[in-house]
């Protein structure tokens, strides 16, 4: 039987290294941190092999006090905190006291420092953690720190390091993460003697982004931010541009904190989800900020991962504030000068004007015929209106226009596939009451024709559109069945017989602790006894799901989430029935088909990409045409 045995200081104080300890970067993290919390506006970083023989930090900042000096390589000794309730009101980066500690036991260590107001500094070497030396010496007001031979006693340790080229990227990459969380403070890495990075310290965080990820980068970022009463978001997201097929070029920070979160990653992905490509990962840098007593950040050793109070609100503000920056990005991108388009287009003008008080008109569904052709005939007397009773008028239909008349045919826009119609019902009128918010996104289109039965080509001035008609309808229909089920609008069919499924017990928690998102997302569930549950409904709009795999991806995706939003939990369920149900390339178009189809998607929310993040629409200047055709230079 084996005894208990009390570990010694010096193997106490090198398992404890290894937790926070792990390489040469996380001696660097570490002491950075205490730079930047010494209130350092001038860091500079110098590195040889990798950071396995000499790792040097010399700041300005308030400088260790010569009494304390001795004190600091003491386990657990930190001027951060003095009681445990401290944690939850920290705006530090450390706290707990660990790192120079355990620092000093792997290594050779020469500390000096210098505080405001004395005349001179100390200066104290450690090795293997037994302190050799303590002597005054002269020096600037801040610290200098040496680490010489990382875990030179610790050799099984050093078999675990990865080529010297590598763990100076691994410290690259925490100077660089750094030095974008604190904008004020100029950093300075040196590799081998060699300048890698230097920002200048100027505040403004575009200029350290310049820096640090180069011109291209730069120039293809969008600012976003959002502010609450506990939480602020704010930062850049790259564009489709610079999506990369890896995750290195994104950057969270919480209170300034460099951490890892894969909640808040999702969050922003979910944004770009419709915006980009399948296989690319957005380029950003979100900076939260929230009250401290919202976050834990004493659960990890090297305090990279943080808890959350509220995930689901961190989850939504994300989202919102990412997708709203991109969403107006685009817009913008296709909008047109408003006074350009008044002088050179007037009478255009007037019938786009026409265009859109139509499409806002507001109809009492319930009122008799002659009080809407009354209505009408005030708005534009040369409306046709059939006899039928309002009541009859389907709300998926649009009133229709072309640039020679004002007075159309109007055509219902989905049948009972949720296809384009192929043919119009002449003489009947069919209107749609939309949102009075509703705006088009970019500008009334001249359509020239189709060409290989697969694009639209339009124009608007000088510029020629073309349109993907596929992934344009496709995304309009996949509006269409997220607005339905954000209005709990979703239609369910009785299964003939209830299909009984057994969950694992955490699959089961999700699922009691989410009903309403279930409930709202067009099922009828009940619990069948432990860990087991008995669907009788399912949503229409999923067609002939596979049930088990769509509810097991349901609470899978709210396991990544935690936003509690049906309509982005069933995103790519709803993605995959609009690509089946929109019209494909290579179908043949009438010309009123087109231009139906270009007018609601005018007016969706997100009309430039489709859910693959495919684009749905381009446009080429004039200028660029001439380009190509060499007429100028």
């Amino acid at each position: 039987m084996s005894r208990i045995n009390l570990l010694n200081k010096d193997t106490f104080n090198k398992i404890a290294a290894g937790e926070v300890v792990e390489r040469p970067f996380s001696v660097v993290k570490e002491l950075l941190e205490n730079s930047i919390d010494a209130n350092s506006k001038n860091i500079i970083v110098e590195i040889e092999e990798g950071g396995q023989k000499f790792i040097k930090i010399t700041d300005d900042g308030d400088g260790i006090h010569p009494e304390d000096i001795e004190k600091a390589f003491l386990p657990h000794a930190t001027s951060k905190i003095s009681k445990i309730e401290d944690l939850f009101l920290l705006n530090t980066m450390g706290f707990r006291g660990e790192a120079l500690a355990s620092i000093a036991s792997v290594s050779k260590v020469l500390l000096k420092s210098k505080i405001d107001g004395l005349q001179f500094g100390s200066e104290v070497y450690i090795e293997g953690g037994n302190i050799q030396q303590i002597k005054e010496i002269g020096l600037n007001t801040g610290t200098i720190i040496e680490v010489r031979d990382l875990f030179y006693n610790v050799p099984a340790r050093l078999k675990f390091l990865k080529s010297s080229s590598r763990e100076a990227s691994l410290i690259s990459d925490i100077v660089h993460r750094l030095s974008l969380a604190h904008s004020n403070i100029s950093f300075r890495l040196i590799n081998n003697g060699k300048v890698v990075l230097n920002t200048f310290g100027s505040n403004k965080l575009e200029d350290t982004i310049r820096t640090v990820y180069g011109k291209q980068i730069a120039n293809n970022i969008i600012n976003f931010e959002i502010y609450k009463d506990i939480i602020s978001v704010y930062g850049y997201v790259g564009n489709a541009e610079i999506a990369r097929g890896s995750r290195n070029n994104q950057s969270i920070f919480v209170n300034k904190r460099y951490i890892k979160n894969k909640s808040i990653t999702v969050a922003v992905e979910n944004a770009f989800k419709s915006f980009l490509t399948i296989n690319k990962f957005p380029f950003f840098i979100v900076f939260i900020d929230i009250f401290p007593e919202y976050v834990d950040v004493n659960v990890h050793p090297t305090k990279t991962e943080i808890k959350f109070r509220d995930d689901r609100l961190i989850f939504s503000t994300v989202f919102n504030a990412v997708h709203g920056a991109i969403r107006n990005s685009l817009i913008n991108s296709f909008s047109i000068e408003e006074t350009s388009f008044n002088k050179e287009n007037s009478k255009f003008n007037q019938l786009e004007k026409l265009k859109v008080e139509k499409v806002q008109f507001p109809i009492d569904l319930k009122c008799s015929s002659e009080s809407y052709k009354k209505e009408e005939n005030d708005y534009k007397k040369n409306i046709l209106v059939n006899n039928t009773t309002c009541n009859e008028i389907k709300e998926d239909s649009i009133i229709s226009y072309t640039n020679n008349s004002s007075v159309v045919k109007g055509e219902n826009y989905y049948n009972i596939e949720g296809k384009l119609p192929k043919e119009l019902n002449d003489g009947e009128l069919k209107t749609k009451e939309p949102s009075i918010e509703l705006q088009p996104k970019f500008p009334t289109l001249n359509i020239i024709g189709q060409f290989n039965n697969t694009y639209i080509l339009s124009e608007c001035l000088n510029e020629l559109y073309i349109i993907d008609q596929h992934a344009a309808h496709e995304k309009v229909l996949f509006e269409k069945y997220m607005n339905d089920i954000k209005n709990q609008e979703v239609i369910s069919q009785i299964l003939l017989s209830p299909v009984i499924i057994e969950l694992f017990p955490e699959d089961f928690i999700y699922y009691v602790e989410n009903k309403e998102i279930f409930k709202n997302a067009g099922f009828t569930i009940e619990v069948f006894g432990d860990n087991t549950i008995s669907i009788r409904e399912v949503p229409f709009l999923m067609g002939k799901p596979e049930i088990n795999n769509l509810l097991l991806d349901l609470i899978d995706n709210i396991k990544n989430m935690g936003s509690g939003k049906t309509s982005e939990i069933k995103y790519d369920s709803i993605a995959k029935i609009a690509c089946k149900s929109a019209v494909k390339a290579h179908d043949k178009l009438s010309l009123n088909e087109m231009e139906t189809l270009i007018k609601k998607l005018r007016y969706i929310n997100d009309p430039f990409t489709c859910p693959h993040g495919r684009p749905t629409i381009i446009k080429i200047t004039l200028n660029e045409l001439e380009k190509r055709f060499k007429r100028i230079q």
